[in-house]
């Protein structure tokens, strides 16, 4: 019989936890394991401060990146000593930088595409730390991303630097913070986004459509798409096409960012008025009643959004069904 692995042993199915014979064997046991957990750590943080220092030598950045983007979930407080030690972020930038001329071209080679994703997934971490997030901001950080987003090309490596760069803008907005909405307004997120919603394969636009809802949640943000027909229409229309893609190969995951985008803009009256007339009638129908069938939630937002614009054959019953939102 082939050897189980330790955590289907029969003890451990079997929920049996053996008792040492005397408590100061236990307290023994149990200390010794605390300082093995403490050493353990401290192994841990000596070696992403060792892989830190590396970025830093062009030499061991390559294995530097791909060591600490696979285990930045092991090291505690990996952000801040990324943010402030010497040189790291430059370091990450300069890698970010040296792709750009190759973006233009169809010679970028998946290496390339991979080494730089590595470098994203260690600005994620910082911009994920609430120590870190705002200095990333305010060092501008965001912009050195923006060339990734505004790529046309949809090949493999390219696309995997688009998903990764919208991976960290979407953790900036992940928390809701005005502050990170006005920044990203000021330098002009929507545009990248509505292109990579336009451009990206099914998770991009994903991601891309939870950004442009999460800055429309936003007063600002809303006050900003709306208040010029050019920007409304622009993001009406980026909605709009992916809502007829979707008729013919459905996403519940990613309709139901777009159904709340349109939800939120029906706040505003004017843009209200003008979805009256320009919201796609797949959503006026039954075309995704199967895809929301498992999803109450989303429904319930189609429902209002439907009973906002005013759909005929729902005005008659709109006292009974409107439900608010939450």
């Amino acid at each position: 019989m082939a050897n189980l692995p330790q955590s289907l042993s029969p003890n451990a199915l079997s929920g049996g936890v053996p008792t040492p014979a005397n408590p100061n064997a236990a307290a023994a046991t149990t200390t010794a394991a605390a300082g093995g957990a403490g050493v353990n750590e401290d192994r841990k943080m000596a070696s992403a401060e060792q892989l830190v220092l590396d970025l830093s030598n062009p030499e061991l950045r390559e294995n530097a990146l791909l060591e600490l983007s696979k285990k930045r979930e092991l090291f505690q407080d990996l952000a801040p000593l990324l943010w402030n030690s010497f040189g790291t972020i430059a370091a990450l930038l300069q890698e970010i930088v040296s792709i750009y001329p190759v973006l233009s071209s169809p010679n970028l080679t998946t290496a390339q595409s991979n080494r730089v994703c590595n470098a994203f997934a260690l600005l994620q971490c910082v911009a994920s730390n609430p120590d870190t997030k705002m200095p990333f901001l305010n060092a501008q950080i965001p912009s050195y991303l923006y060339p990734f987003l505004k790529t046309t090309r949809k090949s493999g490596p390219y696309e995997y630097l688009r998903l990764t760069s919208l991976g960290v803008i979407g953790t900036l907005v992940k928390v809701d913070d005005t502050q990170v909405i006005g920044f990203l307004l000021s330098a002009d997120i929507i545009t990248p986004c509505l292109l990579a919603m336009e451009m990206g394969s099914e998770l991009s636009k994903t991601v891309a459509t939870f950004i442009v809802k999460k800055i429309l949640l936003d007063d600002e943000g809303l006050d900003y798409i709306c208040t010029t027909a050019e920007m409304f229409f622009s993001v009406e229309r980026a909605l709009g096409n992916m809502v007829s893609a979707l008729a013919q190969q459905p996403s519940s995951r990613l309709l139901k960012h777009i159904i709340r985008c349109y939800l939120r803009l029906s706040d505003n009256a004017r843009a209200c008025d003008a979805l009256c007339s320009f919201l796609p009638d797949t959503l006026r129908d039954e075309t995704f009643s199967s895809c929301l069938l498992e999803d109450p939630t989303t429904r319930c937002w189609l429902q209002q959004l439907l009973y906002n614009v005013r759909v005929p054959e729902l005005q008659a019953g709109a006292g009974s069904d409107h439900m608010p939102v939450s």
